[in-house]
């Protein structure tokens, strides 16, 4: 949602960083998602996206995992990707700088590498 009302548009999932829980979504947990734009590229965009689990009787609410996904808008009528309108920088600069690294694939490539082990 966060990459569709900030193009305007139709988006199409181009990737998502590796995704490790580090606690568990538990049996009758609600799950909510809460994400932001960090950084805008001509045609895609990158989320960044926090997982929270919440136990409906007790209350208790816990991180569950944080993610990045990219995104690309495409044009309605010709599928084909659309550019996407910048990102007016406020208080994200360190989302920002990170989503700069990741895009040119040094984080990604130091996960991969670290996969291979």
């Amino acid at each position: 949602m966060a990459a569709s009302r900030h193009a305007n548009s139709y988006m199409v999932t181009a990737s998502v960083d590796y995704i490790d829980f580090s606690q568990p979504v538990n049996l009758g947990e609600i799950v909510m998602l809460k994400s932001q734009v960090n950084r805008v590229f001509t045609t895609s965009l990158e989320i960044g996206v926090e997982v929270f689990s919440e136990n409906l009787l007790t209350g208790e609410r816990k991180h569950t995992t944080s993610a990045y996904v990219t995104f690309v808008a495409i044009d309605e009528y010709t599928r084909k990707p659309r550019p996407v309108p910048p990102l007016i920088l406020r208080l994200r600069k360190r989302s920002a700088a990170g989503a700069k690294l990741r895009n040119a694939g040094e984080i990604r490539l130091a996960h991969r590498q670290k996969e291979k082990g």
